[in-house]
């Protein structure tokens, strides 16, 4: 067989690929409908597309073995006396050869490609199955990089073994864009890296530079290396300014505007004097919003939850900011003491983390709701989108002049634009529960499930990371009377702190 078999292989493909393009040209051998030929084309042609989609991934899983077993044959059979860095350039050169790479994309490539045939074989297997894609399965390799073997043998099984639970409403990994299974991705592996993330964020704050690169058509890039919080707030300010500058006037565009309010503010000397802060949290946390830039009434905001032991210092979990992810608990307690005015307490079920429901009988939203709704969602709640929670609006999924409550179940925060297409196309919602976001289905009949976030129970002071999440013998729901578990102490630690 050998040279024969795939060269009938790929000559089968190219008829395939034939008589799929014949198909999106509407000229198979028979229309997808006699009906609605034109409707049934443009479904048909949803279907070629998410066909081609796994069979890409299949390909790419192909490729990245290909060159795995090509390397490894190429080494055995090279002169013992030859150079080992001068056989790896040479392996590198003929692959980015024949697949028109140049030098440094060709290296990537192989050390990719390496590391998923060698090391990730679950990342390995869905790529083939075509369950998720090559961008998928890179980040994988990207978050599991300065992970030990048991590391990062647990964060591809947490999000790729089958036999890992996670709800049935929720989208796969290949189901969310790549952008979006990263920021899952590096949540789980900020939370149960082996190294602390406090040493991990001194090691970054040591690093923090501002770089500047000139590019073409009289245009440069500048770009800055901060604390994840102080980006966060910039970021939310520009924001905020940018669509308060948009109207029926406003030619520019909101990236335009971003741009514009960045180096006017910058050259201007109106620079930040310390972002404020809104932190509502998963136990009892601060909030404040604080004004930002000395001749600006924007708002810099950023939005973090804390667990309220950590707020404490009595555990290391992380907290999470808002577009971000996780930071350290130890970034978390400087923002609610320096500028946070009040906190917003939601309680958490303390077997899984999830926040409990919060519901009310008129249709004006109360803090409370919006807080929950937050922190629910965490970004808008449309297939794919990464806007974050401080641009978004809250809205009803069952219209509240056609029988729909307020409370969290019947919500969903969406930015502008995809607030905008639920109300003027096809795109509806479906139900939302008290711990998940609704999934949506598009004007062609298909369903996408929602993204839902991975709750983790909340850490007890004084227990082993392997009992993270249990509570005390004898607690199953956490039953109080009066101020809520630990309530009294977050008083103290917020009035401390004001002293």
């Amino acid at each position: 067989m050998g040279k024969a078999a795939v060269a009938k292989a790929y000559e089968d493909i190219n008829v395939a690929l034939a008589v799929l393009n014949a198909e999106v040209d509407g000229c198979g051998s028979e229309p997808f409908s006699e009906a609605d030929p034109l409707a049934a084309l443009a479904d048909g042609c949803l279907d070629i597309l998410a066909g081609a989609a796994g069979v890409e991934a299949g390909f790419a899983g192909l490729k990245a073995r290909a060159a795995v077993k090509y390397a490894d044959t190429a080494q055995v059979i090279a002169p013992p006396d030859a150079p080992v860095q001068a056989q790896e350039m040479a392996i590198a050169a003929e692959i980015g050869a024949l697949l028109a790479l140049g030098p440094r994309a060709a290296g990537s490539f192989l050390a990719t490609s390496h590391v998923l045939a060698k090391e990730l074989p679950l990342t390995l297997s869905a790529l083939q199955a075509g369950t998720i894609s090559w961008q998928h399965a890179k980040v994988m390799v990207d978050e599991t990089a300065t992970l030990d073997p048991a590391g990062a043998a647990a964060l591809e099984a947490h999000f790729l073994d089958p036999d890992t639970p996670r709800p049935p409403a929720a989208a796969s990994i290949g189901e969310i864009p790549a952008s979006r299974f990263r920021h899952k991705a590096r949540t789980w592996r900020e939370r149960h890296h082996a190294e602390s993330i406090e040493q991990r964020h001194a090691k970054g704050v040591a690093d923090r530079r501002v770089e500047y690169r000139p590019d073409q058509d009289g245009m440069a890039w500048l770009s800055a290396y901060l604390p994840a919080h102080h980006a966060t707030a910039i970021w939310n300010k520009l924001t905020t300014g940018a669509r308060g500058l948009q109207g029926p006037e406003e030619a520019r565009t909101l990236t335009q505007l971003r741009t514009d309010l960045y180096g006017g503010w910058l050259l201007a000397g109106a620079g930040t004097t310390g972002p404020g802060t809104t932190t509502p949290g998963t136990g009892d946390t601060k909030s404040a919003g604080t004004s930002a830039g000395n001749s600006s009434s924007i708002r810099a905001e950023v939005l973090v939850t804390v667990p309220v032991f950590s707020l404490m210092g009595l555990t290391d979990e992380t907290a999470m900011l808002d577009g971000y992810g996780p930071i350290p608990p130890s970034m978390a307690r400087d923002l609610v003491a320096h500028g946070a005015s009040s906190f917003y307490r939601v309680l958490v079920d303390p077997r899984n983390g999830a926040p409990l429901e919060i519901g009310r009988d008129s249709y004006r939203l109360t803090k409370a709701i919006k807080k929950a709704l937050l922190l629910r969602d965490g970004k808008c709640a449309f297939p794919g989108c990464n806007n974050s929670s401080l641009d978004n609006e809250a809205d009803h999924l069952q219209a509240w002049q056609h029988g729909g409550t307020t409370g969290i179940s019947n919500l969903a925060q969406l930015c502008p634009k995809h607030h905008r297409l639920k109300h003027s196309t096809g795109w509806t919602p479906t139900a939302a529960t008290k711990t998940a976001p609704p999934g949506w289905t598009s004007p062609t009949g298909r369903h996408y499930k929602a993204e839902h976030h991975d709750w983790e129970p909340p850490r007890w002071p004084g227990r082993s990371q392997s009992a993270r999440g249990d509570p005390p013998p004898g607690d199953v729901d956490l039953v109080r009377i009066g101020l809520s578990l630990g309530e009294d102490g977050i008083e103290r630690f917020l009035h401390a702190q004001a002293n």
